[in-house]
């Protein structure tokens, strides 16, 4: 069966972090419709001739808007040509995959899933820990930390997010933290807890601030205005782990 689409999930910026498979369908596209975070050296795999579209979505910022995205994809993809749409992380997490899935379907166009390192692993990776361990932390959940409106979601479980034995890992949460910090407080769980925010992994800018939910708060309300750059967060007992990664205090 011919693919007319490939979903490449970029991971979170490093090149050396893109999957064989990956590689592949990015040197052999025609089209390449790819988001802001999954740019710079990743698209230096691309042949000369491809089209390059940009397609990304940035808090704040004029983005396209999903049904134009949607409305590309079928309109290359009739046309024969091989196109790739590459997502940042995984796409398969908080990357609006499920849309643009049903858009090729309901024209018949073929796609393929190719996964790829997801920012919240990689952040763990940098910061030098596990998510899981054997007695006291044996659940990790992903989360999102804006909704379709960017403000905090209103239908998150607080008390499984305020849970001491599971790592929570909180995507686009950065403008919001001010919110869930105060929330999963008043749910429990200690402002003392430790959380490490990882902004821009595996890139020559990527920075790691180790503080606690408490401080957080604070921080996220004095640099509520300055947000720029992509983070994950991730709170939970594993960030007590005594890594040697250095990270900025």
């Amino acid at each position: 069966m011919k693919i007319s689409v490939s979903f490449v999930g970029s991971g979170p910026g490093d090149p050396e972090l893109l999957t064989l498979k990956a590689i592949n369908r990015l040197k052999n596209a025609d089209v390449i419709l790819f988001d802001d975070l999954s740019s710079g050296p990743i698209l230096e795999y691309v042949k000369p001739e491809a089209d390059l579209i940009s397609v990304g979505k940035r808090a704040g910022l004029k983005s396209p808007k999903q049904i134009e995205v949607s409305r590309l994809l079928v309109e290359y993809a009739s046309k024969g040509l091989k196109v790739v749409r590459l997502k940042s992380g995984d796409s398969c997490l908080f990357g609006r995959l499920e849309e643009e899935l049903t858009v090729l379907n309901d024209s018949n166009i073929t796609y393929e899933i190719i996964p790829g390192v997801t920012s919240a692993l990689a952040s763990a990776a940098a910061i030098g820990i596990p998510l899981t361990r054997r007695i006291n932390s044996r659940r990790v959940q992903f989360i999102t930390g804006h909704d379709i409106n960017g403000d905090l979601p209103k239908d998150l479980n607080f008390s499984a997010l305020s849970d001491i034995n599971a790592t929570t890992v909180v995507f686009m949460g950065r403008r919001t933290f001010s919110k869930l910090g105060t929330k999963l407080i008043e749910h429990g769980l200690s402002k003392n807890t430790p959380v490490v925010v990882a902004e821009s992994v595996s890139t020559e800018n990527e920075k790691l601030l180790r503080t606690t939910i408490g401080n957080l708060i604070n921080l996220s309300k004095e640099k509520k205005q300055n947000v720029k750059n992509p983070a994950i967060i991730i709170y939970g007992p594993l960030l007590e782990f005594n890594s040697k990664n250095n990270l900025n205090e």
